[in-house]
């Protein structure tokens, strides 16, 4: 039995993955504020990490993915479906996707460079990397 690890994908990857398994997750875990100001990827569901006002890591974090998961129903002979974690710059969302293998769940992926990146020389992002920078579809509230 091989052991559970969180896989990595650049942000292209994740767009080609959620196009190849329509029933794949994309969890943005950033901020509310984040979320619905910065903007997030087309189709994205929000359950944030660490949020306002404490910025506190979530201790309902892995309950709430399994209830969007409904509670493993989402899961079949083949094992469950993709969750594809997305935050920033992809550090965030490798912890929270850690804790979620460390939960149990199996086909758990982060998006390496998030969805602005890292920033530049003028501390400017989404002009280096990320899920805006490939301009893969996103949307603002």
């Amino acid at each position: 039995m091989s052991e559970k690890k969180l896989k990595s994908v650049m942000p292209k990857e994740a767009y080609e993955l959620m196009q190849e398994r329509s029933n794949a997750i994309l969890l943005d875990v950033r901020s509310t504020m984040e979320f619905l100001f910065v903007g997030h990827p087309q189709g994205a569901v929000h359950i944030a990490w660490i949020d306002e006002p404490d910025w506190e890591v979530n201790p309902n974090f892995v309950r709430e993915v399994r209830e969007l998961m409904l509670g493993g129903a989402a899961c079949d002979g083949e094992g469950c479906v993709p969750v594809i974690l997305i935050c920033r710059s992809g550090k965030r969302s490798a912890l929270a996707g850690q804790k979620l293998v460390d939960a149990g769940f199996g086909d758990v992926y982060n998006v390496l460079d998030g969805f602005e990146g890292d920033r530049d020389e003028g501390h400017h992002r989404s002009t280096l990397a990320g899920w805006r920078f490939e301009g893969l579809p996103w949307e603002q509230c």
